[in-house]
């Protein structure tokens, strides 16, 4: 297992004996798309023309989907990701899990969730949200929160690897930077710093 190890090259390093576990901790940048965007479509389908939701209510409920996400990636990335294992299974499994990405920041197949973790934790918020908000009011919710997914994913991909002009970009983009190379334990969140302000984790200006 590599520790303190840090490659600016798009390489990687391999985690499993298996051929078969190794190929599907490895993923293309455009799968997340190609397999959640069409929930995101069904997902409102169902909420405009089978439970006839109201265009506000689906507006309302989208947005405060994408609110549910910011704050579950940042949970995620703070406690699960970045949890502080003592023994070495538990170093193994956080290496798989985010380690690897700290040490090779710049792989572009190990930049977005893999399927294999990604659609087990949407049906376990599937069910969560269901039980929250009922069968018909969950839909556009969970629309909005797979489509705050898609835009973590595609942006951390994008950040490490597309070319930044504009300072929306830049400044999401020197976020992230900072979580890499100053403080891994400091801008949990990816696509957005915005919890980092709320819980304390921001990364504080140095004056000059």
């Amino acid at each position: 297992m590599a520790k303190n190890y840090i490659s600016n090259k798009d390489e990687t390093v391999r985690m499993f004996e298996s051929d078969f576990m190794e190929f599907f901790s490895r993923v293309h940048w455009t799968v997340p798309m190609i397999i959640y965007i069409p929930v995101i479509l069904v997902m409102l389908y169902f909420s405009i023309f089978i439970y006839k939701i109201s265009a506000l209510n689906i507006f309302l409920l989208f947005i405060g989907g994408i609110a549910a996400w910011t704050l579950a990636e940042y949970l995620l990335h703070r406690f699960v990701f970045h949890f502080k294992a003592t023994s070495e299974f538990g170093k193994k499994i956080h290496f798989i899990f985010h380690g690897v990405h700290h040490d090779y920041p710049s792989d572009s197949k190990r930049l977005v969730m893999p399927p294999s973790v990604s659609i087990p934790l949407a049906v376990l918020f599937y069910f969560i949200f269901w039980l929250i908000f009922g069968q018909s009011l969950m839909l556009p919710f969970f629309a909005g929160f797979i489509a705050g997914y898609l835009f973590y994913d595609i942006s951390h991909y994008a950040i490490h690897h597309f070319n930044m002009h504009s300072k929306f970009w830049l400044s999401i983009k020197n976020h992230h930077m900072l979580h890499h190379f100053q403080d891994e334990y400091k801008g949990y969140g990816v696509s957005s710093p915005f919890w980092d302000y709320i819980f304390g984790t921001q990364f504080i200006k140095k004056k000059n």
